[in-house]
């Protein structure tokens, strides 16, 4: 087929005049003018999905890299899992998945993995760069296989928040198949410390700290998050109205 300049411009006046009435649809702009849905929109379009985050130089990783939410689970289960080195912790892979999964840390080590030197960005407002070490969350995803029917990955903690509810967050697909998502075990090339998530946490690279769960026990893979906690997504946009969107 022949694409001819009036057959373009005959197919831009329709899609313009298809959106000119989906603006006038109150429903819509208040869906997509939102602050995070616009922001997620307007990042999403300006920059390709496999975009990278910014790395850096050895040289340029932070002395100290402070430690972003819960510094230390404390709880006897997590515990009992610290003292003998986290050799019976296991993360569990379910959900929407043909293969259920259950992992140990000396599995995870020992799979491809990918290093990386990013800034951390946290909500309370302080940065630091670090070099972080793990497996790509597609890695783990391909392998338990994933439903078509998938839409949403949700990250189970061992941190508790106080009255046992123990936290949570969640992300997309278009973030989870991301190439800089990693399950990260390193920092800095050592184990991770128990303040920065040991033995396993989120690396979600382009969104905020909080987005990046730490003391990792459980992935599930849904097609809703309406039954996630309050149906936010995770439990900051629970309990304190955190935008689910925290792209940088």
């Amino acid at each position: 087929m022949i694409l001819t300049r009036r057959t373009l411009m005959l197919g831009a006046t329709a899609t313009l005049a298809g959106c000119d009435r989906l603006a006038r649809n109150p429903s819509f702009r208040e869906a997509l003018f939102s602050a995070e849905n616009f922001h997620k929109w307007a990042q999403r379009s300006l920059m390709a999905r496999d975009a990278l985050a910014q790395e850096f130089r050895a040289d340029q990783i932070s002395p100290i890299f402070r430690a972003n939410g819960t510094a230390n689970p404390n709880t006897p289960a997590y515990k009992a899992y610290w003292r003998n080195g986290f050799a019976d912790w296991r993360l569990k892979v379910g959900g929407l998945v043909a293969r259920p999964l259950s992992l140990s840390l000396s599995q995870l080590r020992a799979m491809p993995h990918r290093e990386q030197i990013t800034r951390h960005d946290c909500v309370e407002g302080w940065s630091a760069i670090g070099k972080w070490g793990g497996v790509p969350l597609r890695t783990i995803l391909d392998g338990a296989g994933m439903s078509s029917r998938a839409r949403y990955i949700v990250f189970r903690c061992a941190d508790d928040m106080g009255g046992g509810r123990l936290y949570y967050e969640s992300i997309d697909l278009t973030d989870a198949f991301h190439p800089q998502t990693i399950l990260a075990f390193a920092l800095n090339d050592r184990p991770l410390s128990v303040a920065n998530g040991a033995p396993l946490r989120l690396r979600v690279e382009r969104q905020l700290g909080y987005k990046h769960a730490k003391y990792l026990m459980e992935i599930e893979v849904t097609d809703s998050l309406r039954a996630i906690g309050r149906g936010k997504g995770g439990f900051w946009e629970d309990h304190a109205d955190y935008d689910w969107y925290a792209g940088i």
